[in-house]
């Protein structure tokens, strides 16, 4: 199998959702370490297109970077900015929970439909590989962004058994929040630090936590590692709100506001459903897929530095039994770092 360097070198690279913030931060990634052919930005917001083409490092005018505004409901369009792209990173979604509840059709056109769209346009175009962004929210969801985002990952996962002649591969890949995104509590706590007070809706609450450039480097190995119909997910750390409250704003009184609709005390990555077809490695683990495409002893055997092995009955991967855990050090040492990339 080739190598990461070989696989973007003078490669044609799609990124939708390519202003969003793991857009920007995996093209600037490629920018840095490989030489691509061309990378399409492909997003709906000609705003931000503007904004990310003024700023470093994409604002070098040597850089081989094409804005391409669209939405991933047009298919058509879809299908344009597809043509000679040989890897596609589909990023976009509508992804805060409050709106999907409120505004349910909506989260559906854009996460379901449009990752139908995706798969659609990386066929037509005989793209090489495809991964899709996914969330811990997808595993049991409870809120409408999980369910289609659930949704998306199996479209995904099937695509596989459609590509017939085509030399395809599509997996998912899937982890938790992202440390310092926009949305996200590190951000909202600073926010609200000068006010000395600040909104927790649950004081048990965990999450999976992740920063950004570790989310960018997964998935890039991940393209080396796909044989198609994978669902990767990262062994990453856990933190509790506390804890984060504490390393944000420790002067701050906090306020129990309570859960949100869809919101859930603890995140899940696998599911204790799932770990029947899960397999674990070093750093990762697979949940494989429901319909088998390839020898999985082979794939356990050579797809880590140790083999694969498959994990325990009634295992499962919940941020509240996570076995690590960010302590306030941790995380008031990596908020500086991420609030200020």
């Amino acid at each position: 199998m080739r190598s990461n360097k070989d696989m973007f070198e003078g490669s044609n690279i799609l990124v939708t959702g390519g202003t969003g913030s793991f857009g920007k931060r995996f093209i600037a990634t490629l920018l840095e370490r490989y030489n691509p052919n061309k990378i399409v930005v492909y997003s709906r917001d000609e705003l931000k297109q503007f904004e990310m083409s003024t700023q470093a490092p994409f604002a070098n005018k040597d850089k081989p970077l094409r804005y391409f505004l669209g939405d991933v409901r047009d298919l058509p369009r879809l299908e344009r900015a597809m043509e000679g792209i040989d890897i596609v990173v589909h990023a976009a979604a509508l992804k805060q929970v409050p709106a999907a509840e409120y505004n349910p059709f909506e989260a559906v056109k854009t996460n379901v439909i449009g990752g139908q769209n995706v798969i659609d346009a990386c066929l037509a175009a005989n793209v090489k590989r495809v991964i899709a962004l996914s969330t811990d929210k997808a595993a049991a969801p409870i809120n409408l962004y999980g369910a289609t985002k659930l949704c998306s990952d199996k479209l995904f996962v099937a695509a596989n058994n459609h590509r017939g002649f085509r030399n395809i591969r599509f997996s998912v890949v899937r982890y938790g929040n992202v440390l310092g995104s926009r949305g996200s509590v590190f951000p909202f706590f600073l926010q609200r630090r000068a006010s000395g007070v600040l909104p927790i809706t649950d004081e048990r609450m965990t999450r999976f936590s992740i920063t950004l450039q570790q989310g960018v480097d997964f998935v890039l190995d991940c393209f080396h590692r796909m044989r198609g119909g994978e669902l990767f997910i990262p062994k990453i750390p856990s933190y509790r709100i506390l804890d984060v409250a504490g390393a944000v704003a420790p002067e701050c009184r906090i306020e129990a506001v309570g859960i949100r609709p869809g919101e859930k005390i603890h995140e899940e990555m696998i599911t204790d459903t799932d770990a029947l077809n899960t397999v674990e490695f070093d750093d990762y683990y697979v949940i494989l897929p429901s319909t088998p495409l390839w020898d999985i002893d082979e794939f356990c055997a050579t797809s880590g530095a140790n083999p694969g092995q498959r994990v325990p009955f009634g295992f499962r991967y919940n941020s509240g039994e996570n076995q690590h855990f960010l302590s306030t050090e941790e995380l008031r040492s990596l908020a500086a770092t991420e609030l200020h990339a």
